[in-house]
């Protein structure tokens, strides 16, 4: 499970997002020398009023490990940058970042002494808001049993979350909450905020911006919502397993409930209904047939 075709194509977002990370790690934890003092505390917040640990908190990660697992877990997700379009995608990002530092202060106010003295540093709030999605939007394509236990192919970004929760016990915990809580707000919709989107210039910038580290390509040109985008398949073979001469009207009609949870996804009612057809009413192949694409 690797969220669509590899690579950063139409996630120019995320792409800038991973990279100032990155560099952000490095840099503080070069700079300081200790991993303690990037977590947000409480007396940084109500005493000291130093607003900046606020914002490195919610970019730079505290250790090499926290980074590596952050940094996956970011980079899967550009799925979603890819189903709603960046500039959705980067209101969800600011949403959740700043939604998710609001509850992390409300958690010190009313923990107060049960609270740790200071939370891991990261982008926690971005990461678990995007659980939310991924647990209500994005299908099951394989199941397997190890030792009498049922996996699926989404398990391992379950367990890869859950380490990064987990990493620091308190002090991952709670932003780590306070994320999927800000998620839960998106995906409620709260004050319409999931029609809001960013004008198309900013979108231009981060293409503009991430070209440098684009291995040499050129920007793209369709960074937008990928609803309406996604053209019709005739004759388009796109995997080996439905082969573009079996003609589409000979296939059963998609059941509903699939059309709906492509949809729900941020893709055409007509694009998914056509490529639930063309890959055989497999829903896992049709959700890679419309990213796939969108890509090209």
């Amino acid at each position: 499970m690797n969220g669509g075709p590899s690579g950063f194509h139409n996630a120019p977002v995320t792409r800038i997002f991973i990279i100032a990370c990155a560099l952000l790690t490095i840099f503080v934890g070069i700079q300081r020398h200790s991993s303690s003092a990037l977590g947000l505390s409480s007396q940084d917040l109500f005493k000291k009023l130093q607003l900046w640990r606020l914002i490195v908190s919610a970019f730079a990660f505290s250790s090499t490990p926290e980074l590596m697992f952050g940094l996956y877990l970011l980079y899967y997700f550009r799925v979603f940058e890819r189903q709603i379009g960046s500039n959705k995608y980067s209101v969800f990002i600011l949403f959740s970042t700043i939604v998710s530092s609001l509850f992390e202060v409300l958690a010190f106010s009313v923990l107060k002494d049960r609270a740790p003295s200071i939370l891991a540093s990261g982008p926690y709030g971005l990461i678990f808001s995007s659980f939310v999605p991924f647990h209500f939007d994005i299908p099951v394509s394989s199941r397997f049993r190890v030792f009498g236990f049922h996996f699926s192919d989404k398990s391992f970004i379950y367990l890869a979350g859950l380490q990064l929760l987990l990493s620091s016990w308190k002090r991952s915990l709670i932003p780590g909450v306070c994320g999927v809580l800000a998620g839960s707000l998106y995906r409620l919709n709260v004050l319409g905020i999931r029609r809001i989107k960013f004008p198309e210039f900013v979108t231009s910038f981060f293409s503009r911006l991430s070209w440098p580290f684009s291995g040499g390509s050129s920007p793209s040109t369709s960074t937008g919502n990928i609803v309406g985008n996604v053209h019709p398949y005739p004759g388009r073979q796109v995997e080996r397993n439905y082969p573009s001469s079996t003609p589409l009207t000979s296939i059963a009609e998609p059941p509903e409930d699939s059309i709906a949870t492509l949809v729900s996804m941020g893709f055409e009612r007509n694009s998914a209904r056509q490529a639930l057809m063309q890959a055989r009413n497999d829903i896992n192949a049709a959700t890679h047939i419309l990213l796939e694409t969108q890509s090209h």
